[in-house]
C-alpha cells in the first residue's frame, strides 16, 4: 500500500482504485476509507485515491493529537497532492470530510479542478440543522416497520436526552433502506473510527465560518453538492444552503437516499458523480 511522509513526519497511507485521472477522496468521521467501498463503482470511470487520514486505517498515529484538528489536516491533503505530483486535482469528500475539503478549497483554490461534496457536514461554514427540521424529515419514513421506536428515540435526542442506546436506535434513519446490506455496512464500521481524532477534529480554533464562507464565495471551480432525500445527518435543506455559498455549484438531491447514497442506488450515484467529473453535467 502506498504511503508518504507528512510535514511532521507522520506516515500517511492511501489506496488506489481504478485508472484514469485521479480523484482524491476524503472520508468522514475520522475513520478509514473502507466504509466508502468503491463508491458504487466509480473506479470504472476515474482513478480514486482513497486517503486514510492520520490516525485512521493504515496511516500512523501522530505524536501530537492536536494535529487531528480539521484546519491542520489541510496540510496533509496538500502533502498528498505534492507526493502525487499533481498540479491540480479533483476532490471528493463525504460527511465530515466535506469540512476538510472546504477548508482546503478555501486555502488552495488554484489546486482544485472539480469539487464533489457528498452528503456533507456543514460545520466549517457554520450551518446547522434544527431538531425540528430533523424530526420533519424523519416523518417521511413513518410507514416503515422500524419507525416507531426509532422516531421515539429521535424525539428524546432532540429534547436533549441522548444516550448510546438512543443513538443506536436511530441508525435506520441514515440509510435509504434498512435492509441486510445496510445492517452489514453499519456493522463493518465498528472499530474503524478513531475517537480521539474525531474529538480533536472540530476542537476550538478548527473553524472560522465567516472566513471560509468568504473564501468559498470566490471559489470559481465547478462544485457538485449531493444530498440524500431522506438523510437525517445531512438534511437536504441544510445541504442546499451549503451549495448556495458557491458561485458555481450544482445541487443534486438523490431520491430515496440516506447518508450513503452509493449504497442506496449505486447506478444513480455513479451516473451523477461520473458525469460531473467528466463534463460537469450532474443529473438527478
Amino acid at each position: 500500500m502506498p504511503s508518504f511522509s507528512a510535514f511532521d513526519g507522520t506516515d500517511l497511507a492511501y489506496h488506489v482504485l481504478g485508472a484514469g485521472a485521479p480523484v482524491i477522496c476524503l472520508p468522514g468521521g475520522m475513520q478509514d476509507t473502507g466504509y466508502l467501498g468503491e463508491l458504487g463503482g466509480l473506479p470504472a470511470h476515474r482513478q480514486l485515491i482513497m486517503f486514510d487520514l492520520r490516525g485512521t486505517g493504515r496511516s500512523a498515529i501522530p505524536r501530537d493529537a492536536a494535529s487531528y484538528r480539521c484546519d491542520r489536516l489541510v496540510d496533509d491533503v496538500e502533502a498528498l497532492r505534492e507526493h502525487l505530483g499533481l498540479e491540480r486535482f479533483d476532490l471528493l469528500a463525504h460527511c465530515a470530510g466535506a469540512n476538510l475539503a472546504a477548508l482546503y478549497a478555501a486555502r488552495h483554490p488554484e489546486r482544485v479542478g472539480r469539487l464533489a461534496l457528498i452528503t456533507p457536514s456543514t460545520r466549517a461554514v457554520g450551518i446547522d440543522a434544527t431538531g425540528q427540521a430533523r424530526l420533519e424529515l424523519a416523518r417521511l419514513r413513518a410507514d416503515e416497520p422500524w419507525f416507531p421506536p426509532a422516531f421515539a428515540a429521535l424525539e428524546t435526542i432532540v429534547a436533549g436526552d441522548a444516550t448510546g442506546d438512543r443513538w443506536a436506535a436511530v441508525d435506520p434513519f441514515f440509510y435509504g433502506r434498512w435492509d441486510e446490506a445496510a445492517r452489514a455496512h453499519l456493522a463493518a464500521q465498528d472499530g474503524r473510527r478513531n475517537d480521539e481524532a474525531a474529538a480533536a477534529f472540530g476542537a476550538e480554533g478548527a473553524f472560522d465560518p465567516d472566513a471560509t464562507r468568504a473564501a468559498l464565495s470566490a471559489f470559481a471551480a465547478p462544485v457538485l453538492v449531493l444530498a440524500g432525500e431522506v438523510d437525517l445527518n445531512s438534511i437536504p435543506v441544510v445541504v442546499a444552503e451549503f451549495a448556495a455559498l458557491f458561485p458555481n455549484a450544482d445541487l443534486v438531491v438523490q431520491p430515496g437516499a440516506g447518508h450513503y447514497p452509493w449504497l442506496d442506488d449505486a447506478g444513480r450515484f455513479v451516473t451523477t458523480t461520473a458525469a460531473f467529473f467528466e463534463d460537469g453535467a450532474p443529473s438527478a
